[in-house]
């Protein structure tokens, strides 16, 4: 094991065991280093990666706020994790779409049943309101529409009430953003699909405004794999279609 691994395993069995709370700041580098006997450099180089991780945040001078400060932000080293190994190649699309039906169909059924439970109330919805009014309007462009639409999807991601689903959808939000982009530019009509799209997501919407679980989940679903297939990404298959089924379209 590498002197700034070891760091990073102290670290992290002194965070797990409460050690520092949440807005906390670690020891300096100094005392760190004394600490652990190891030098400083390695206790640079493990703050660099809790940072890159999520897991704390560092800051230049003195005061309070100075050094590495105990955060809570996992999807900041989930999205950077994800969108390197969908850049290099590791993550496959079609892995990355699977991955997204089966968080958001979740998310979206979990919205629709506490909506239907009265655990949250139609305010809640506003937000996802506003962006499908805003995808219906003519003349969006498809870089706006793209970041609407993902703003759209991890709304219910964040009222589903999971953080720990919320942080995956955001830190696969770059590798849903790029296979859509790329999916976008092989439109051969981008204006009759953005129309339907924003339909579809109007449907969903009205299916978690009126509590059907079920459907919401469906029709998340059928929207997510169908703009997969549409664009050629998929190659004429679903993602989730079991062996030898054929795809739909």
């Amino acid at each position: 094991m590498r002197t700034h691994e070891r760091v990073l395993a102290q670290i992290e069995t002194d965070l797990a065991a409460g050690r520092w709370a949440l807005g906390e700041a670690l020891p300096g580098e100094r005392v760190l280093a004394e600490e652990l006997g190891v030098s400083r450099p390695s206790v640079r180089e493990a703050i660099r990666i809790l940072e890159a991780a999520g897991v704390v945040r560092t800051a230049a001078g003195s005061g309070p706020t100075a050094g590495a400060v105990v955060i809570d932000r996992p999807a900041a080293g989930l999205r950077m994790a994800m969108g390197l190994h969908v850049s290099s190649g590791a993550l496959r699309v079609p892995d990355v779409v699977e991955t997204r039906v089966l968080l958001e169909t979740w998310a979206i059924r979990a919205a629709a049943d506490r909506h239907r439970s009265g655990e949250i109330d139609g305010e809640s919805l506003a937000g996802a309101q506003r962006l499908v009014d805003a995808m219906e309007e003519p003349g969006m462009s498809p870089a706006d529409f793209i970041a609407s639409d993902q703003a759209f999807h991890l709304e219910f991601a964040r009222i589903a009430g999971n953080h720990v689903v919320e942080a995956f959808m955001l830190g696969l939000r770059g590798a849903i953003g790029d296979y859509v982009t790329d999916g976008v530019d092989r439109l051969p009509d981008w204006p009759t699909t953005s129309a339907r799209l924003a339909a579809e997501h109007a449907g969903i919407l009205d299916a978690v405004a009126v509590g059907d679980g079920a459907t919401a989940a469906r029709l998340a679903r059928e929207h997510i794999e169908e703009f997969y297939i549409e664009t050629g990404l998929a190659g004429g298959t679903s993602p989730m279609a079991p062996a030898g089924a054929p795809s739909r379209g």
